[in-house]
């Protein structure tokens, strides 16, 4: 370390885009990157997602000295750089599935409940990109970091704090220099089920040099995403989402009802079950994850012809065939063969997959449900901060500098306490 060392923030990519962040911090012979996910743009329809595709098609950023020298043909500067790391806050893939791009040799860091669950998540292979050398359903290691606990990285040091999103297990992050303080929120939210844990958060980044916030919750002026809001009329938070489910099946006694969650949202799952009149039963490879992940068993059924799964108790197996049939005892994941669901049922859409109007399969996923007779209800709370979220939390911190990514419209994210920055992709600044 000399007096003319300084700390640099790279911006690599995610910065007009839903998801994708990647950014670089960088002093002295030391520097860590953060995220490793790819944007999602399925209407791309690309030929693959091979290193040069992504590259090309700015999925992912073109990050020097970080990714593994089979996949790009370009040896790491390690003369220039003796310290390197990395961290995901989340499971999302938008903020973890290039990670097996990685050098095998540089650290990655994460939260211990998304180091534990990814490699569950990637068991077939078909949730991350793949690494180099490797089978499909190879997951690089990843080290589970202690929450608030100092990870040294030469002149660097992490410090990881649990966060609220849509997404088991997220984080943000604390990026601290011998002279500067960086704070980044990953994707955050004050109306999930711990509020608490994010203004702990804020606090800890209180005056921070640097906030590099999420705005998706602005990303649509147009329309309005205030949770709060008297015009927003579904779920403001996941107590109400919960609430709503329990409702639904306590007014239709004797309707089939479905439903379907995303993967990586587990605690919505859990609250699901926990909650629920009827008895929740899952499909075998969801309760596999389950089990595998947090070692809780739930009912589940296997569909025709599906793997079967060693850890799963043979006595809470329930039949498909039974499951199609009834009308007041179950509420069950429907993953596949919706058109023999009952006509007049229900199905509960909860942020599942496809994820809406901007994947080109979602309108034909709804309007199979219409043909059926089958009530489709979109149940949704999302994972981001709305306007007067975003709004707290700049006001909980109070940055120097503040810097938006991951949103369609950064410049509608402001701060009253400093300066507003919004990078170029590749773009360096200075601190």
């Amino acid at each position: 370390m000399t007096l003319k060392d300084k700390t640099t923030v790279t911006f690599y990519n995610g910065l007009t885009t839903i998801g994708g962040p990647m950014i670089e911090v960088a002093y002295n012979k030391s520097h860590v990157l953060f995220d490793l996910g790819e944007v999602y743009r399925p209407e791309l329809k690309l030929p693959d997602e091979s290193y040069k595709t992504l590259i090309k098609n700015e999925l992912i950023g073109d990050v020097p000295n970080f990714y593994d020298p089979k996949v790009t043909g370009k040896p790491i500067d390690t003369k220039r750089w003796e310290h390197s790391a990395a961290y995901i806050s989340h499971l999302h893939l938008d903020h973890s599935k290039a990670l097996n791009l990685l050098a095998p040799e540089i650290p990655l860091y994460a939260g211990p409940i998304t180091a534990h669950l990814l490699p569950a998540l990637n068991e077939k292979g078909n949730f991350l990109l793949p690494a180099a050398g490797h089978d499909k359903n190879y997951t690089r290691p990843i080290i589970a970091a202690e929450y608030k606990k100092p990870i040294q990285v030469g002149d660097i040091s992490l410090e990881i704090y649990p966060s609220d999103h849509d997404a088991y297990g997220a984080t943000g992050l604390l990026v601290k220099t011998p002279d500067k303080q960086i704070a980044y929120t990953g994707d955050i939210r004050l109306h999930g089920y711990h509020p608490d844990w994010v203004r702990a958060f804020m606090k800890a980044a209180k005056g921070s040099d640097m906030l590099i916030i999420e705005g998706t919750g602005v990303s649509w002026p147009e329309e309005k995403h205030d949770e709060n809001s008297e015009e927003f009329t579904g779920p403001k938070n996941e107590t109400e989402l919960t609430e709503e489910i329990v409702r639904l099946q306590k007014e239709n006694p004797d309707r089939q009802i479905t439903f379907n969650t995303y993967p990586t949202n587990v605690e919505r799952l859990l609250r699901i079950i926990a909650d629920s009149p009827r008895k929740v039963v899952l499909n075998a490879q969801r309760a596999h994850l389950i089990k595998e992940s947090l070692n809780k068993d739930y009912p589940y059924y296997y569909l025709p012809a599906e793997q079967k799964y060693s850890d799963l108790d043979p006595a809470l197996e329930v039949s498909y065939a039974d499951l199609l049939t009834d009308k007041h005892k179950y509420l069950w994941q429907a993953v596949s063969d919706y058109d023999k669901l009952q006509e007049g049922g229900i199905y509960i859409h909860s942020n599942a997959e496809p994820l809406g109007d901007f994947d080109p399969a979602y309108k034909p996923f709804v309007d199979q449900f219409a043909k059926k007779k089958i009530e489709f209800i979109a149940l949704r709370c999302s994972g981001h901060a709305d306007e007067k979220e975003l709004k707290e939390i700049i006001d909980g911190i109070q940055p120097a500098i503040l810097v938006p990514v991951h949103t369609l419209h950064p410049e509608l994210e402001e701060n009253p306490f400093g300066k507003r920055i919004l990078p170029k992709r590749g773009q360096t600044i200075t601190l």
